[in-house]
């Protein structure tokens, strides 16, 4: 009977130890998988912005080598050559289209975030006011710069006064010398203007890359970055062939231009290794994020809105005589224009999903 009641006993605490013990062996059991889960999904993550990286990197630096590249494949896509024009339109669309759906949106969304104070950031429309004060910047420094260049070359190719003893011949002949050098400044100063553009147009475009490549390489969600991949792919190599249209037509030195494309190329696929490497202690909600990257993006989406609508759209719509008399190519270009926005613009959604 003692032997009985002492093995009964001992179940029961034997039963009672495993019943505590139960929460404790499921709790680990739980722990284990959710580790190998997030194990798995850390794995997955770091795979798709591997492959972003790479088809970032190769999209973007065809989009941008294209102008250079296509002169020597096809004449009907020759820089100079009016099908071009239908190209450099929809690359226009597709710049416009970034700074007012893609980086404006997203400069608001940042500098509207509850995580920030109301006072000042809840009371002024910053993102607006910083876009407004960037284009307006950008359109100073192109004119002070462009002005500058003209003048300097205008004072340089002011001819010399007629030697008192040459007939009129010879001044007749001065005249038309004096009138060929009034006309190279023109051209000089034009090509000077194509290179502040481009360099601007960089600059706008580098600063919303870095931005997106870092927020890129910072996501830990898959779902999240799948379709990022496919729609930056497709922003960076519409983006690059607009910017490689305007660093072809600045006839830069080769090595400014390596620069320029090597440049262009690497940001967005530095910006996600950045990314990657800050991923476990960025935090996107952060005030402090939300402020820089709110104001860098708003600044970026002035410079793109203007540049699109006055160096590229306006260059080519209003300014181009080629396009001017031709109704055909005009029409052709409003239609490649309204497309390259409206695919952009479709980007953004797809981005969201």
């Amino acid at each position: 009977m003692i032997k009985f009641g002492y093995d009964s006993n001992s179940s029961l605490i034997t039963i009672l130890f495993f019943i505590l013990l139960l929460p404790i062996l499921a709790s680990s059991a739980c722990t284990c998988e959710k580790q190998r889960n997030d194990q798995n999904k850390s794995k997955e993550v770091l795979r798709y912005k591997l492959v972003a990286i790479v088809s970032v990197l190769v999209s973007g630096a065809l989009g941008v080598c294209l102008p250079f590249l296509v002169k020597n494949i096809s004449s009907i896509l020759h820089p100079d050559k009016d099908f071009y024009l239908l190209i450099k339109a929809f690359a226009a669309g597709v710049i416009l289209a970034t700074g007012f759906v893609h980086v404006l949106p997203d400069a608001h969304e940042s500098l509207t975030s509850p995580c920030l104070s109301k006072n000042p950031w809840g009371r002024f429309p910053f993102t607006g006011f910083v876009a407004m004060v960037s284009a307006i910047g950008t359109l100073m420094m192109e004119a002070i710069a462009t002005g500058y260049h003209k003048r300097s070359e205008l004072r340089k190719s002011q001819p010399v006064d007629g030697d008192e003893e040459s007939d009129h011949g010879a001044h007749h002949a001065g005249h038309v010398h004096g009138s060929a050098l009034v006309l190279e400044p023109s051209n000089s100063s034009e090509l000077i203007r194509h290179r502040i553009i481009s360099q601007v147009l960089e600059l706008g475009i580098v600063v919303h890359s870095v931005i997106i490549g870092i927020s890129l390489g910072a996501c830990q969600s898959p779902h999240t970055i799948k379709p990022l991949v496919a729609a930056l792919s497709f922003h960076q190599f519409f983006e690059g062939m607009g910017l490689g249209g305007c660093i072809y037509q600045a006839k830069f030195k080769h090595k400014t231009m390596a620069t320029m494309v090597l440049f262009f190329s690497l940001t967005t696929p530095a910006g996600i290794a950045v990314g990657i490497a800050i991923s476990n202690t960025y935090t996107k909600s952060s005030p402090t994020a939300l402020i820089v990257q709110g104001l860098l993006l708003s600044a970026s989406a002035g410079i793109l809105i203007y540049m699109a609508l006055v160096d590229l759209l306006a260059a080519d719509f209003i300014n181009n005589a080629k396009m001017l008399g031709n109704p055909k190519l005009q029409l052709g270009a409003n239609f490649t224009l309204l497309l390259g926005a409206c695919f952009m613009s479709l980007m953004a959604k797809w981005g969201e999903s």
